[in-house]
């Protein structure tokens, strides 16, 4: 968990952005701090700047780096930063984490804590947004050149099957 003394930057922000306008010297004047940086995938440029801050470290653990796996940013971290870096897949509630007694809920709400932890109608609404921005943006980073409305089709008729034999 991040500290009050800890720095947290949010790629997406534009104010967050703009700190790192100049990124070598933003990090350097925060070299004892530890540095949360979520969503790297709308900054790859930056991967060369963390190798040489990394590198001059005298402690480990200074960055704490987020985002969407795209096989092009795991490709770019792992080439720039390589010895440097561990990957660590967060995965949704698993039923051992929620218990038994909560598995009807955690099939009808799934696992992720933003939908799981919300009664069922904002539940709903945040997996409909999931869908949408994952269908509209995030397969795209994985080179899927459908549109979104293909993949939900795809998707719709795919959840009909049910386990179904695909032709």
């Amino acid at each position: 968990m991040l500290s009050l003394k800890d720095i947290s930057l949010d790629l997406e922000r534009p104010s967050d952005l703009r700190k790192l306008s100049d990124p070598e010297t933003f990090l350097s004047m925060h070299k004892d701090k530890m540095i949360c940086i979520d969503q790297i995938q709308f900054s790859p440029e930056l991967f060369p700047v963390l190798r040489t801050l990394v590198d001059d470290a005298e402690r480990k653990g200074q960055f704490l780096i987020l985002g969407s796996a795209s096989p092009n940013l795991l490709k770019q971290s792992s080439e720039t930063l390589a010895g440097r870096i561990k990957y660590i897949e967060l995965a949704p509630f698993s039923i051992e984490e929620v218990g038994e007694d909560k598995l009807y809920e955690l099939w009808l709400k799934g696992g992720y804590p933003d939908s799981f932890l919300v009664d069922e109608e904002f539940s709903f609404e945040w997996r409909e947004a999931y869908i949408k921005t994952f269908l509209e943006r995030d397969l795209a980073l994985f080179g899927y050149r459908r549109s979104a409305s293909q993949m939900r089709r795809f998707w719709t008729m795919l959840s009909h099957l049910r386990g179904q034999t695909l032709n």
